[in-house]
């Protein structure tokens, strides 16, 4: 039976934003931030370059939204700088950093999971005649610090980009002792920390971002902290605007309530935090009991209080989300592979995770017992009803493929016509529902292939294999441009 949903979004809690557990996209704006930006407003909305009263007060207005940032942050005034986004905040500490250290050479190096708009400035720095090189992390989605510390104190290194935790499965990196360690050598260290802001302390890298809609500030504000002594140059034209370091007029209202936001929610942080992260403990610990072929991703410990990933086995993660927020529940996937998309997420790929059935749960400050409650309570029939609606099997195996000495042959000497599953021109997570639907066919210690085209399957056909407790054997690209998967049965 269905379990009919809340009202307005659970009954379990009057506040109006009771299912919504999707807080690393953003929160709705806070009711500090909602005050701040009103009052603002009026005072506000000038220019606070121009000479004018209504531009001096702007000015004042900006000058004390900044004070306060920077003694939150513990840094400098001078050294706080607003931007329209967090995005690009983050494109100006990278390519701002590079540019400045030009002298010591044009190597960026950074992780494998970073927010995307670090892969978009590495791309812009490599295609500018730069050089990037990117360090793998472990299956919780920790770097290899010692990999990433050798990396980054290579000779002709200008800059080290890691963010403070993962923004997909919540793991925490180790900022301090990798940060000790390149300022030892005199590479800065570049640190997103827009998630480990809202519960967590700000980092003592020379140069860190943050985004305002992750704390209930207004959308359009980023924040970039760039700290005296370390050499930074605009890569982008620039005016007499924030210094320099980002043109045209700033939004002083956005800016005031983000800053009052941010003041806020800090403060509630202490309390928040352990109660989030009690929450979190109980969806790690009761989703793989409620669910058969369920896997909780991330590291169990060293987390953010309020974030948590989990992937469902033959579940489309976009058919899974639209099912629980028909019944009341907003989260989001941790992976990119959703009908509009064929390209699977960098971070779960990176950590070896399957990329397809995902869920991101991340709690907002107001989050209740009652609300994870329901959660947990309608979760295992949405996965029923997602899991049901996948297409049926195909009905025919596939011809032996046609080699050639250029395209070596994806399969043994031994195996027959009916081993080969063709699943091409079929998306995530049909290639590994085809290939669990039809391994139990064959004997234990025999071997089929599976033919697919879906830039996933290299990542799930092996995260299929490690969770069901298989074996792959290798994998070879086709003339068609599919891959062929060869996996034996081991029990």
């Amino acid at each position: 039976m269905d379990v009919p949903p809340p009202t307005p979004l659970n009954p379990s809690t009057s506040h109006r934003y009771g299912g919504y557990l999707d807080a690393a996209a953003g929160v709705p704006l806070h009711a500090v931030a909602a005050e701040a930006l009103a009052a603002a407003a009026e005072d506000g909305w000038a220019d606070p370059g121009r000479l004018t009263g209504p531009g001096r007060r702007s000015a004042v207005l900006l000058d004390a939204a900044r004070e306060s940032v920077a003694t939150t942050l513990q840094v400098r005034a001078d050294e706080v700088h607003f931007t329209p986004s967090g995005t690009h905040a983050i494109h100006l500490a990278v390519l701002g950093t590079l540019l400045g250290r030009r002298r010591a050479g044009d190597t960026l190096v950074h992780s494998a999971v970073e927010h995307s708009a670090v892969f978009k400035a590495a791309d812009w720095h490599e295609s500018h005649g730069g050089t990037v090189r990117v360090v793998g992390v472990d299956e919780a989605g920790r770097v290899h610090q010692d990999e990433f510390i050798r990396a980054a104190t290579e000779p002709g290194v200008a800059a080290a980009v890691l963010q403070a935790a993962n923004h997909e499965v919540g793991t925490r990196q180790p900022l301090e002792s990798i940060g000790a360690a390149l300022r030892a050598a005199g590479v800065p260290l570049i640190v997103d920390a827009s998630h480990e802001l809202v519960h967590g302390q700000a980092p003592t890298s020379p140069v860190f971002t943050a985004d305002a809609r992750l704390w209930g500030g207004p959308a359009g504000v980023g924040v970039l902290v760039v700290r005296r002594g370390t050499r930074w140059r605009n890569p982008f034209p620039s005016d007499e605007a924030e210094s320099g370091y980002s043109p045209g007029t700033v939004a002083v209202p956005a800016i005031v309530a983000a800053a009052a936001a941010l003041l806020a929610t800090r403060k509630e942080a202490a309390e928040a935090a352990p109660r989030l992260s009690r929450f979190i403990d109980d969806i790690r610990a009761r989703v793989p009991a409620l669910m058969d072929d369920a896997v909780v991703l991330g590291d169990p410990v060293r987390r953010l209080p309020h974030l948590v990933t989990f992937s469902c086995l033959y579940v489309d993660g976009e058919a899974l989300l639209t099912e629980l927020d028909r019944r009341g529940i907003a989260v989001s996937s941790g992976s990119s592979c959703t009908s509009d998309t064929l390209t699977p997420s960098h971070v779960l790929v990176a950590m070896g995770a399957l990329t397809s059935g995902n869920v991101r749960v991340s709690l907002p400050p107001w989050t209740s017992e009652a609300d994870i409650e329901y959660f947990l309570r309608v979760l295992p029939g949405a996965v029923a009803a997602v899991r049901a609606q996948l297409p049926q099997p195909i009905n025919h195996p596939a011809p032996r493929p046609e080699t050639n000495a250029a395209s070596p042959a994806p399969m043994r000497s031994g195996l027959t016509t009916s081993d080969i599953v063709d699943s091409r021109g079929r998306r995530c997570p049909l290639p590994i529902l085809d290939l669990a639907r039809y391994l139990p066919q064959v004997a234990v210690g025999a071997e089929v292939t599976v033919l697919a085209d879906d830039p996933a399957a290299a990542s799930d056909i092996a995260a299929w294999c490690r969770m069901q407790g298989q074996l792959l054997l290798s994998s070879i690209e086709q003339p068609d441009g599919s891959s062929a998967y060869l996996v034996r049965r081991i029990r």
